[in-house]
């Protein structure tokens, strides 16, 4: 049941953002044909995902994180969508496209009116589901080796 579900922001350095990340990475890792690197963790990065310029949101059923997305600001108009991950239990809660929709209203209130994303040819799930939200397809706009299609959104 999806009424119980509380979406919150909270610390990117936090014990429960580390809990949805690195089963995240474990998930991002097994999918990809030569596994995944996360590269090390760094405090602009940290900084960059924290109000005034960003966010992290976690989905906690009761005290249980289930599901995550990060938003990396830099203090313009716009963002990078990062991370969004939901507990293989929780998929079927439609836990996505309400983070997705979290995200979205979290970066309006922060001034952010366009947000870009980048996904891997090995999740062809998120790539649809990207799709679906209505994220439009765009060219690169960065060199992460896992990526392999490039979306954004204006708000």
């Amino acid at each position: 049941m999806t009424s119980d579900i509380d979406i919150r922001e909270t610390d990117p350095a936090s014990s429960a953002t580390k809990t949805c990340l690195t089963a995240y990475f474990a998930e991002i890792a097994a999918a990809f044909p030569n596994g995944f690197d996360p590269g090390p963790v760094n405090a602009a990065d940290l900084q960059a995902q924290c109000p005034p310029l960003g966010s992290f949101l976690i989905a906690y059923q009761g005290t249980q994180p289930i599901g995550c997305v990060a938003l990396r600001g830099d203090g313009s108009d716009l963002a990078e969508v990062k991370r969004l991950w939901v507990a293989p239990p929780a998929r079927s809660l439609g836990l996505a496209t309400r983070l997705m929709s979290a995200v979205e209203i979290r970066a309006r209130t922060l001034g952010i009116t366009r947000l870009q994303l980048d996904t891997s040819r090995h999740l062809p799930k998120a790539v649809a589901f990207y799709r679906r939200l209505g994220w439009a397809e765009t060219t690169r706009y960065n060199d992460n080796p896992y990526a392999h299609h490039w979306f954004e959104r204006q708000l």
